[in-house]
């Protein structure tokens, strides 16, 4: 095993997080500070964690691209096929993280799944570029298949059939949607006592917040 883990560490000590500062509503301080990574050059700041779990418990995570986000919830893109996709028909339960560690930052929201509208899906599937449609298509995502070649076959084979008609989108191809019930926010600070403010969905529609231990 390597020696040196254990002194691989980071002080942080950009900024700080306070109940004082910070928006009332977890969706408006989510965007907040989306935009300030944005503003900061983050490369693939919308690249986060998808956790999952199937109907026994057995969990999963994996990263995949934030596409949207609204007073909905949080949406992405796969194929319902894939595991993650019948992880979510089993238990429609996720947790998302984001870790912009350029800002020393985390956002962890745990929350209900549903299946975003075909119109939705329609789209953005039409907005990708054409070798992502075809993608959608060829690739039975998850799933064993013989080879690389194999896959390259199939695109090439949807190329020359879509040619002579609309590259719509596949119906085991659409968007799925994180409807929170609690954001976190994580700040680093010195010696790992870090900021972490949690906001919790009270049944009323009303969000409380509270901070929690680092």
């Amino acid at each position: 095993m390597a020696s040196n883990l254990a002194d691989i560490r980071k002080d942080y000590r950009l900024h700080s997080l306070s109940e004082d500062t910070v928006d009332a509503n977890p969706l408006r301080q989510f965007d907040t500070w989306w935009q300030e990574a944005i503003n900061s050059a983050i490369e693939e700041a919308n690249a986060m964690t998808l956790a999952t779990a199937s109907a026994d418990g057995i969990p999963a995570a994996r990263i995949v691209l934030l596409k949207a986000y609204d007073e909905r919830g949080f949406v992405f893109f796969s194929n319902y096929n894939s595991y993650k996709g019948k992880h979510l028909d089993e238990n429609p339960r996720a947790c998302l993280v984001f870790f912009w560690k350029e800002l020393e930052r985390q956002v962890r929201i745990t929350g209900l799944v549903e299946k975003v509208s075909g119109k939705e899906s329609d789209e953005y599937f039409q907005s990708r570029p054409e070798g992502s449609r075809l993608g959608a298509w060829a690739s039975p995502q998850s799933a064993v298949i013989s080879g690389r070649e194999w896959l390259e076959q199939q695109q090439q084979l949807l190329a020359k059939e879509f040619l002579s008609k609309p590259l719509i989108r596949p119906s085991h191809w659409g968007g799925y949607r994180v409807k929170p019930i609690t954001i976190e926010f994580w700040q680093g600070r010195p010696n790992r006592l870090h900021d972490r403010l949690q906001y919790t969905l009270e049944e009323k529609g009303e969000w409380v917040i509270e901070r929690l231990a680092p």
